[in-house]
């Protein structure tokens, strides 16, 4: 037997015992799996606008501008992701963009002291009412507390019981925030003060809340994209669900040049938030259609769609980093849920998941839970309707695979001798065939199937194919089957009555 080695020299004639050290059998590293929000920065923020920023360790109000849209995703990111390496993309306002706004009108004396609920983009920001305090006191005192909050994306200005709301950000984000009275309801001690009557305008009436309006002209994205270094950011949660943003995200993420594409092979899905009634998410959803991006559908929620759109990432990181296969369903999430009344029924949240829509539920304690993830993928190029990329962990688990099965042969083959399929080889000579490729596949294969990321290993064999194609390639056929997520359990209950 011929041992092959791959730097020590056959021609040494100097005496000595001599040890070269080959790693092929020894790595069982994995990729660490980063996460990376986009959204918008204030000019008070330290970070450079385009430029992508590790967050983990760092203060996000510092980094971004307290209040700023990314400042509050990534503090809502780390309430339920606190370990994983979290990176951030700032991207400054369009320079001809408009700031939503909102006013509170406050009409009447108070008659009675009392205290004023007074909901920002689902924080509470309560205002004390003295008894006898005009409108224009009450309106006075909102602004202030609106100013003295820590951490609210809007400032306010207050004028004869009038109080303008304008969102930090210049942009469409900014008409997703939401303003509300009395979240909690009476049983929580939440009542308008008597005498005292409050009314919204300026936005639009949003379920049982009211939403800032004429925000305008969200950033593009493209440049900030294309500044991205090549290091894996796999989870990526976005602010933007504009059309323009969605486009720039599936174009950096594509199969052909982006970073699914062979060239990069670097991976990685968007997921973001988007509100509306159950006809506009129905409308909106069927408009987009890509298997790297996956969309949550909200309605009278308290918390803006970008938070929302962190939350749901955190989530999902937190669950596809452990097993990419295990269902993103059934997870408890940190988020404000919407009043009762305006919860989408279990054949409404079907209807969504049929329209590129990812839903959730909301139990009676008030907790929002993730019912299903799915990509907004539905057609394929010929227009027909297509599952194929239906679930969101179908990407992540042909990610890990596909990342495994590189690390593995690069590992064991990366200084080899290719021969024709047949040819004797020797122990230790540094030579493979075709088929020598195939079994260690094979047999990779069969460790991803226990862990339960892919399944029917002894089918795999039988189907899996390799082809020694001359001047040193081996083309693979691999079938692939990847584990199923357990979605439903039906029972038929047969009962007797004897």
């Amino acid at each position: 037997m011929a041992i092959g080695f791959l730097n020590y020299p056959t021609t040494n004639r100097v005496p000595g015992v001599f040890a070269e050290v080959n790693p092929s059998n020894a790595n069982t590293a994995s990729i660490n799996q980063n996460s990376l929000l986009i959204g918008q920065m204030l000019a008070s923020g330290t970070a450079t606008a385009g430029q992508p920023v590790l967050v983990s360790g760092a203060n996000p109000d510092t980094l971004f501008g307290a209040g700023s849209v990314l400042a509050l995703m990534c503090r809502q990111y780390v309430k339920s992701d606190p370990f994983g390496t979290l990176y951030a993309l700032p991207v400054a306002d369009n320079a001809s963009g408009v700031a939503a706004t909102a006013t509170i009108t406050i009409t009447g004396t108070a008659t009675a002291q009392g205290v004023l609920s007074l909901y920002v983009a689902g924080a509470l920001v309560p205002v004390s009412v003295a008894s006898a305090d005009t409108a224009t006191v009450v309106a006075t005192n909102i602004a202030a507390a609106i100013n003295a909050t820590a951490g609210l994306p809007v400032s306010a200005t207050s004028a004869l019981g009038v109080v303008t709301v304008t969102a930090l950000n210049k942009g469409i984000t900014g008409n997703d925030i939401d303003l509300r009275l009395n979240y909690r309801g009476a049983a929580a001690g939440e009542i308008i003060p008597a005498g005292v009557t409050v009314a919204f305008g300026g936005g639009s009436a949003s379920g049982s809340g009211y939403l800032l309006g004429s925000g305008a002209l969200n950033p593009t994205l493209d440049t900030a994209l294309a500044n991205l270094p090549t290091t894996n950011f796999d989870f990526i949660g976005t602010a933007f669900t504009d059309a323009a943003s969605l486009t720039s995200l599936d174009t950096f993420l594509n199969d052909t040049s982006g970073r699914w594409s062979w060239t990069q092979e670097l991976f990685g899905g968007y997921f973001g938030a988007y509100r509306g009634t159950m006809s506009a998410l129905t409308t909106w959803g069927i408009t987009n259609n890509n298997q790297h991006g996956s969309i949550m559908g909200v309605f009278d929620v308290p918390q803006p769609a970008w938070i929302w759109a962190a939350e749901v990432t955190a989530q999902s990181a937190n669950s596809l980093r452990v097993n990419p296969a295990i269902p993103l369903q059934n997870v408890l999430m940190n988020v404000m849920a919407p009043p009762q009344q305006n919860r989408f029924d279990i054949g409404e949240r079907n209807t969504l998941l049929y329209d590129g829509i990812s839903t959730f539920r909301a139990n009676d304690a008030g907790q929002v839970i993730m019912e299903r993830m799915i990509t907004t993928y539905q057609k394929n190029a010929q227009g027909q309707p297509d599952n194929s990329y239906l679930d969101v962990e179908t990407m992540y688990q042909l990610m890990a695979y596909i990342r495994d099965a590189r690390t593995f042969l690069t590992s064991l083959y990366s200084r080899s001798i290719l021969v024709a399929d047949g040819t004797p080889i020797q122990f230790g000579s540094g030579m493979v065939t075709a088929q020598t490729v195939l079994a260690s596949v094979i047999a990779r294969y069969r460790t991803l199937a226990a862990q339960g990321i892919v399944q029917s290993p002894d089918q795999f064999a039988k189907l899996a194919v390799a082809q020694n194609q001359g001047n040193g390639l081996v083309a693979l056929y691999l079938p692939v089957m990847l584990a199923n997520q357990l979605r439903q359990i039906a029972m038929q209950v047969a009962f007797t009555k004897p």
